[in-house]
């Protein structure tokens, strides 16, 4: 009898040895694909990240994938995920693609009701934003823009609006 039998032949060894080595190997690819690979979720980073927790659940748990078999979904994954983000980081075309765009969804004194409900925002959650950023009232705050993460940006002038975005308020 071999090791690979051995192992296979017990859950409890199967999950340990294999767990063990599929989170190394996961600790190390995600180290060497870079940062941004655990940067603040977008819609798509999260999808990613559900799909390779899946991935790591069930390649530990399920003794008819070899390890081999779970390496190359994990690292099919992860080499996607790198590609995209290579892609997008290069092309506006593509990373508008697969990312939302920041929206404006307070500015000068008024919340933009459309926006805000288009990104199904509510005022308190503004409110509690521009709180938790240490302003005092939402009088101090010019603009508070919805990022691609889901985070609010808290910007206390017009022209720190401006310089943050990089484009006229009118374009968000």
């Amino acid at each position: 009898m071999n090791i690979i039998e051995i192992i296979s032949g017990n859950s409890v060894l199967h999950t340990l040895i294999y767990g063990t080595i599929y989170y190394i190997f996961i600790v190390v690819l995600l180290r060497v694909s870079g940062k941004r690979s655990l940067s603040k979720l977008n819609s798509f980073d999260f999808i990613v990240t559900i799909a390779l927790g899946s991935i790591f659940a069930t390649v530990i748990t399920d003794k008819s994938i070899s390890l081999v078999e779970g390496l190359a979904m994990i690292s099919i994954l992860v080499v996607l995920q790198f590609i995209i983000t290579f892609l997008s980081s290069r092309f506006d075309g593509f990373n508008k693609m697969i990312k939302s765009e920041p929206t404006l969804v307070f500015y000068k004194g008024e919340f933009l009701k459309k926006r805000m409900k288009k990104e199904r925002v509510a005022e308190d959650e503004i409110m509690q934003a521009v709180k938790n950023s240490g302003s005092g009232s939402m009088e101090e705050v010019a603009a508070v823009v919805l990022e691609t993460n889901g985070t609010f940006s808290i910007v206390k002038s017009e022209g720190e609006l401006l310089k943050e975005i990089g484009r006229s308020v009118d374009k968000i």
